[in-house]
């Protein structure tokens, strides 16, 4: 139990290194908007516990050599306050080395406790914040040149680029994960190693050891921040130094993931040195360093105005301080730790004061636990599980299909129903409009019928009339009667009844041009403005006078006044102009 307690700040910062390193797998990804949070998290999480368990042990020795934390109290102090600085510069958005947090505070152990640094190991990891970058920026330039050759030759259309580099981020993204896993689980355990349980575990196909038991805890623990607390510094990676293309987001994964695996890998080491070659150091190399690295690689190809210098400027500002802070942290902590609460931090007598006691005997034995049958068990019950998850979202996808093919067929429905109301309305207003055609005709052949009758009562009564005066011997009385006809016939001639309804139709047909020649010329008169209208629709003189019941004169002369009123010139056509009006 008390092993337990002590391991939680190791917990803690497997937690802080998977909100901030673990960022570093999917950040480009992510800030290039190619891949949800949410699928990222997931695929670095179960990669990250993959190689964690089962490539961590290279790192992590070497890791030890730097300084053996040799007490659980002491290991317990190490990792929190590493965990402690990596939180703090996570808070402020810097994308900070777990790898620089957990080496300074094993310097700071060592300085407080006096025990040895081995220099030539920390040289050796010193040395790698170095070439991890470097590297990174040659692989990330390479990589970058190369893709952008061979998109240029194989011209793929832009629809299925994005979609096979969606397919490439993932799956250099899950790669990256794993080697992420296998070189920094060695910050999360490493302090933990020596005091490791002497258990295994048989799963059948593989087992496990103590040793991977905290490696698969610690991959938890990563798991854990990369879901709480990552997407914060994926989108400093992601944009905040160089605004990346999906490219080269997926040339800075592919990056990120074949360096950590290089200083993880003792399979590649041994090959090396079987080639005659110096291997490469098995340390845990900062993954933030090697993406900011790429990103800068990437950001020279393209160009170097386009890296954003404030942003990098407080990155270096971070990795500077943050060993230091850590040291400092750790050396206050021990002090803390020791003074007050009396727990032994090293197994090395410090001034004579006190010497290691074991605060929990291992035993001498490894206990073998089987579990075989159980492993089996839990995962048809997962199995299990998972079909009935399956079964259940297909039956929703189904019943969520089904419901809007209703929806659609309902709005389909309702669209056909308001087409034909709106068929019916504008078929009601034809067969309304026919009828008061049909009304109208009906009046104007009533009228006309009238018209009729009404002229030939009036011809016949003066047929009559003429009859009667035929023959007469009364002369004076004859000639008196024919002048009252003659005028009566005048008077029947004038239309003026006709003649006034015939002009309303075409004032209401011209209003537009009535309401522009008022407006335009306010002094002209009714009859000048009636004149004015004729005259636009192209009637002659002739047929004005008859219009207006005046001589064709009496037109010429009304003509000369309306040009005065308008203002137009000699030679200007009055018909012309009104038609422009």
């Amino acid at each position: 139990m008390l092993f337990l307690i002590f391991l939680s700040s190791g917990l803690f910062l497997g937690w802080s290194l998977g909100s901030n390193d673990a960022a570093n797998i999917f950040g480009t990804a992510v800030g290039s908007r190619m891949v949800s949070f949410k699928r990222a998290a997931w695929i670095a999480s179960i990669f990250v516990v993959i190689g964690a368990v089962f490539q961590g042990r290279g790192a992590t020795e070497t890791l030890s050599n730097l300084g053996s934390v040799d007490a659980l109290a002491g290991a317990f102090t190490v990792a929190l306050c590493a965990a402690i600085t990596v939180f703090i510069m996570t808070r402020s958005g810097l994308p900070v080395s777990t790898s620089q947090a957990v080496v300074g505070a094993i310097v700071g152990w060592s300085a407080f406790t006096g025990n040895q640094t081995d220099y030539v190991v920390l040289t050796k990891i010193v040395t790698t914040w170095i070439t991890g970058p470097v590297l990174g920026m040659i692989f990330a330039a390479l990589l970058f040149l190369l893709l952008r050759r061979i998109l240029r030759r194989m011209q793929i259309h832009v629809i299925k680029l994005d979609s096979i580099i969606r397919i490439g981020l993932i799956t250099a993204g899950a790669f990256g994960a794993y080697s992420l896993g296998a070189n920094n689980i060695a910050n999360v355990m490493g302090v933990f190693v020596a005091s490791a349980p002497n258990i295994e575990l048989n799963f059948g196909l593989f087992v496990l050891d103590g040793v991977q038991i905290l490696f698969l805890i610690g991959g938890i623990a990563i798991s854990v921040g990369i879901f709480t607390y990552s997407h914060k510094v994926m989108q400093t990676v992601g944009r905040g130094i160089l605004a990346l293309t999906p490219e080269a987001a997926l040339v800075v994964v592919l990056t990120q993931a074949l360096v950590l695996f290089l200083f993880s890998s003792a399979s590649f080491s041994s090959f090396l040195i079987w080639l005659g070659l110096p291997p490469l150091p098995l340390v845990p190399v900062s993954s933030t360093q090697v993406v900011v690295g790429a990103v800068l690689g990437i950001g020279l190809v393209k160009g170097v105005n386009e890296i954003k210098g404030k942003t990098l400027g407080g990155i270096a500002v971070g990795w500077i301080a943050t060993p230091l802070v850590a040291g400092i942290f750790t050396y206050l902590g021990l002090f803390f730790v020791q003074n007050v609460f009396g727990l032994v931090v090293t197994a090395k007598t410090i001034a004579g004061q006190m010497e290691e006691v074991p605060t929990e005997p291992m035993a001498s034995g490894i206990y073998n636990i089987n579990l075989i049958m159980p492993g089996l068990l839990i995962l048809a019950f997962m199995i299990i599980i998972l079909l009935v998850f399956l079964f259940f979202r297909q039956q929703k996808l189904r019943l969520k299909t089904e419901n809007e093919l209703l929806v659609h067929q309902n709005e389909f429905f309702n669209s056909q129903k308001a087409l034909n109301e709106l068929e019916i309305n504008a078929i009601q207003m034809e067969n309304t409009m026919l009828s008061n055609k049909l009304e109208l005709k009906r009046q104007e052949l009533n009228t006309l019928l009238m018209n009729i009758s009404e002229q030939r009562a009036f011809l016949e009564n003066i047929t009559n009339q003429i009859s009667e005066l035929i023959g007469s011997q009364d002369i004076k009385m004859r000639d008196a009667r024919l002048k009252e006809l003659s005028v009566l016939l005048k008077q029947k001639m004038s239309f003026s009844k006709e003649i006034e309804e015939f002009y309303g139709q075409i004032e209401q047909v011209h209003k537009d041009f009535q309401i522009k020649l008022s407006v335009r010329f306010p002094d002209l008169t009714e009859n000048e403005k009636r004149l004015a209208t004729l005259l636009r629709l192209n009637f002659s003189s002739k047929e004005i006078a008859t219009f207006l019941n005046i001589s064709p004169k009496s037109v010429e002369i009304a003509r000369y006044r309306l040009r005065k009123k308008l203002e137009l010139k000699a030679g200007e056509n009055l018909t012309q102009f009104l038609i422009n009006l």
